[in-house]
């Protein structure tokens, strides 16, 4: 079977750069989870590696298929210079290494929550799962394995995660549309939600 994570590094690679750090993350009974950091301008990009190395299992099956399945990695983009984001490694991990530990499928549109705030000072603690195919392209693996979507991640304050529970994550990302939101802003308040 191939090795998926040499070409999903490579893909990282021709879409972001050469990333500048990377750090490992090891959690007890799960595969090392590397977060890949890279600049660009004003931006700083952070990307898991790790996460695609198996296909994330439906929780109710009651064997996990070894090949077939979704695979993603995740991608979270902010403000360079504006917070210490870089304290930002480890819960990436954790969130990259949850189909591992908890079972889940990390998919479109799902809120993740690592119960703490994202790097320190942040007014997040969750993120929202956002449509790949924009920043990093889907990569096509062969038959019978799914493509690794490389997921963006919009960070999100505790009313704006409670609030998307109740109206859904359409209507929230409808709401920063309309208010202007630079969800890249590690310091940004929560968008009006009245």
């Amino acid at each position: 079977m191939v090795d998926v994570l040499p070409l999903v590094e490579a893909r990282l690679n021709s879409a972001l750069g050469e990333p500048d750090a990377r750090a490992a993350v090891t959690f007890l009974g799960t595969d090392r989870v590397e977060v890949l950091r890279f600049h660009e301008a004003d931006l700083v990009r952070y990307a898991t590696l790790g996460m695609s190395a198996h296909p994330m299992a439906d929780p109710t099956a009651v064997l996990a298929d070894p090949v077939k399945g979704p695979r993603a990695e995740l991608v979270l983009s902010v403000r360079a210079g504006l917070a210490d984001t870089d304290k930002v490694l480890r819960p990436l991990a954790v969130l990259a290494a949850s189909p591992q530990v908890e079972g889940v499928v990390v998919a479109p549109g799902a809120s993740l929550d690592v119960g703490e705030p994202l790097w320190p000072g942040a007014a997040f603690s969750s993120v929202l799962v956002g449509e790949p195919g924009g920043l990093v392209e889907d990569l096509e693996l062969d038959d019978p394995m799914d493509p690794v979507r490389f997921l963006p991640l919009l960070p999100m304050t505790p009313n704006e995660a409670a609030w998307k529970r109740v109206h859904g994550a359409q209507a929230l990302q409808e709401r920063w549309l309309a208010n202007g939101t630079d969800l890249r802003d590690p310091a940004r308040r929560s968008v009006p939600l009245d």
